[in-house]
This record gives structure tokens, sequence and C-alpha cells, in this order.
């Protein structure tokens, strides 16, 4: 009696496609989010805030990010890139050398899943190195809270905007105001010399001191105040720009999509990858079903095929939505 085998290729090919479902399910999450920015039309972007910030406010945020995002990511790209030097295209018009069909749309939707594939590669990268590192707000704390801080060309309607949002604007004479007043308040480094000898040499826990209390209160809230005064330094800003404040990560990440789709070559090339990662999403998601035989006869592939369809087009129009709305239509003014 021999015993089957399942081979390390089927395994895996297996695991490539649970992360292209995974990373499916994060697109539809991810464009539905960022859809809020401009959905409904007059609310300032308050779902977009409210889910970002929920999502930034999730405990090990960056180990979700690392291992339910990034691992999968990664593997089905990796695996992806080694399947599209194995893979031929027979979609198009050949010399007679190679096979050519395509008058199948099924054939041609396999060349599109490999074309897509090479645009994605260029556009996952851009967009996780802009917005997630060159982009992402920096975080400063003030008293029992922390501040968000981004930078971002100004035009007239981020005058009202930033009123409505409750956003505070520095542009480099404010930012040099706050660096001199924190010359003036020099004497107050002495407090946390005082704070870490307290630290170092006090060793006393009985009981309650307030002139102790005072002063490691003072020199906390002035380290704090020189922080947040060095992070809004470390800026670089030409005269066309200001470095938004929030007390909101939500707000601040908005101003920063704001920003960015307020330029047509953004709206361009964010079009082109939204409409590739759709297609790419969900003609795999149709394929998924069949590599794992959930639809198995022509009339179930046809239907699903309409359903992956239906889900391409919603999840697309979401992103265009955020694309072209945010601020086009709704934070404009």
């Amino acid at each position: 009696m021999t015993t089957a085998t399942v081979s390390a290729t089927f395994v895996w090919r297996r695991i490539h496609s649970l992360c292209g479902l995974w990373l499916a399910l994060f697109l539809f999450e991810h464009l539905l989010t960022n859809s809020q920015a401009a959905l409904w039309i007059g609310n300032d972007g308050n779902g977009f805030v409210r889910m970002v910030n929920f999502i930034h406010d999730l405990p090990y945020l960056e180990a979700i990010e690392i291992f339910l995002i990034g691992v999968p990511l990664l593997f089905h790209m990796v695996l992806g890139i080694k399947y599209l030097w194995s893979g031929k295209f027979n979609a198009h018009k050949t010399d007679g050398s190679k096979p050519a069909l395509p008058e199948y749309g099924r054939n041609r939707a396999y060349s599109w899943q490999r074309i897509t594939s090479w645009i994605l590669v260029f556009f996952i990268v851009f967009h996780v190195v802009k917005f997630r590192f060159l982009e992402y707000p920096y975080e400063a704390v003030q008293g029992s809270k922390s501040v968000y801080l981004v930078r971002v060309k100004m035009d007239n309607g981020l005058y009202t905007l930033a009123d409505r949002l409750e956003i505070t604007m520095y542009d480099h004479r404010e930012i040099e105001k706050e660096q001199l007043a924190m010359q003036t308040r020099e004497v107050e480094s002495a407090l946390v010399e005082a704070s870490k000898s307290i630290r170092k040499y006090d060793k006393k826990s009985g009981e309650y001191d307030q002139e102790k209390g005072s002063i490691l209160s003072a020199a906390q809230h002035y380290e704090q105040k020189k922080k947040f005064v060095e992070t809004l330094k470390s800026f670089s800003i030409g005269a066309d720009e200001m470095v938004a404040v929030s007390d909101s990560f939500g707000k601040a990440t908005l101003l920063t999509v704001r920003d960015a789709f307020k330029n047509p070559v953004y709206v361009a090339l964010y079009t082109v990858f939204v409409l590739t990662a759709c297609f790419h999403a969900f003609n795999g998601f149709w394929t998924f079903l069949i590599t794992w035989g959930v639809i198995l006869n022509m009339t179930s592939q046809k239907r699903m095929g309409r359903f992956a369809i239906g889900l391409m087009a919603f999840v697309a129009c979401m992103g265009l939505i955020a694309i072209w709305g945010t601020y086009w239509v709704n934070l404009k003014h």
C-alpha cells in the first residue's frame, strides 16, 4: 500500500492563495474606510476619522501591521513574482510559434492578472513608503494627551477646514516664535536637572512631598514642550507649506490624504492603482473559489464570476470616490 504525499509546490500555492484572499479582504476594508473621507459630503470626513482612530488605538498595532498585513503581503508578492516568471501569456496574437487564444475571456483575465501583478509591485512599494513612512503623522506628548503633526501645502480651503476640525496650523514664522518662547524658558532646564537628581538620589517613598511633586511635574511639562518644539523644527517646510497639529491621529491622517489628492498627478496615479488592485484582488477571489473546490461546475462558476465582478466594481467605486471626492468634492473648503 502506497501513501499519497502532498508536494511542496501544492502547499506553497495554497498558502499563496490564502494570503491573496486575506489581502482582498484587507483591500475591501481599506477602501471602504478611505471612501468615508469623501462620504458623506459636508461631514468633514468624520467616518474616516473615527475608523482611522479605531484602528490606530488597537493594542499591539505594530505587530498587527507586520504579521497580519506585512508578512502575508510579502509572501504573496514574492511567490507571485516567482510564478510570473513561469507563467505564459496566451491572450495575444503571435507568429504561430506559441499558442494564441485571445477569444477566450478567461485567457484574457489570466494575462491581465499577471500584468496587474507587475504594476502592483511598484505601486504598493510606493504607497507604503509614502503614507506609512514619509508622511506618517509625527507624535508628541502634550500634558496627558498626544498630538500629531503633519506637513501640508497651504490652500485657501485649509483656513476654514482647520477651524472646523480644531487643527492648529504653524508656518515657519509660528515655529520660530515657539523656538524663541522656549529660549526664554531656559531657566526651567534647571528643573530637569533637579528632577534627575530626585530620581537618582532620593529613594524615599514615604509621605507625599508637595515640593518634590511640583518639581517633577514642572520638569515633565518643560520636557514635553521642548520635545514638541523640536518636532516642529524637524519639519523642513517651504513658503507654501504648513505644519498641522491635531490631538486626533485620524484628523491628521485626513489632512495628509486631502493634501495628496489635491495634486492631479497623485489622482491619476492612484486611479490606476485602485483599478489595478481591485481587478487583481477580485479576479483572484474567483480563481480562489475554484482552486479550493468551492465552485466546480460551469453554472456556479458563472454565477460567482458575476458576483466577483460586482464586488470588484463596488470596491473600485469606493476607492475612486476617495481619490476624486476627498479634496475636489468634500474637503476643498
